[in-house]
């Protein structure tokens, strides 16, 4: 979440050079394969940077911060996209209004921006976790699937059916396609909310 807001906001109000191609980068994740994300995490945590990361400390391979990285690898693109569409949809002069009165950068992106963009940081969040706990591919290949190590709830519904344990293989089944549902519904939810809020907020009442 606190990369895709940072990456997001500058997308949305700052032009630098080479913009598009680091808007390009930030979704390629979303168009590639899992298992091919997984191979290039792999690549690079493994022979590009493995020995020099080790050297510090920081182990990537074959761990559970694996896990952690491959999940933000892949739900990174949705939250930022979200995050910056958020932005975008909050009005500038809103926040060179509160400039004029007094208010540094970090306080206008604090006090004016995100409670204004909260709708849409929110459903980026929930949509970002959601997505992470159903990756699979990108996890598998650089974490591995080490039972009690780095089974994510994804894989241990792999690692039950490859051995024959297909009631608790449904069971986290079932969980998992449940957190989807209440993720989805409260979305819903909260995007009707928003919409009744826009329709019944007068002008006056829409400035912070």
């Amino acid at each position: 979440m606190l990369t895709g807001l940072a990456c997001a906001y500058a997308l949305a109000r700052v032009d630098f050079p080479g913009k598009l191609l680091v808007d390009t980068i930030l979704d390629f994740p979303i168009v590639l394969p899992p298992l091919v994300s997984g191979v290039a995490l792999l690549i690079f945590f493994g022979p590009v940077m493995g020995n020099a990361l080790a050297s510090v400390g920081l182990r990537v391979v074959f761990t559970p911060l694996g896990v952690v990285v491959a999940q933000w690898f892949m739900t990174l693109p949705f939250a930022t996209r979200l995050f910056r569409e958020a932005f975008e949809a909050v009005d500038p002069r809103y926040e060179n209004i509160a400039r004029t009165l007094g208010c540094g950068p970090f306080g206008v992106f604090l006090k004016v921006t995100l409670p204004m963009a909260r709708r849409g940081i929110a459903s980026g969040t929930a949509l970002a976790w959601a997505r992470s706990v159903g990756e699979f591919g990108a996890t598998a290949m650089l974490a591995g699937v080490t039972r009690m190590k780095t089974e994510t709830m994804a894989a241990a519904v792999f690692l039950n059916m490859s051995i024959g344990e297909l009631d608790i293989a449904v069971a986290v089944s079932a969980m998992l396609m449940a957190t989807a549902m209440a993720v989805l519904l409260g979305l819903r939810v909260l995007w009707a909310r928003g919409e009744r809020d826009a329709d019944t907020e007068g002008p006056a009442e829409a400035v912070p």
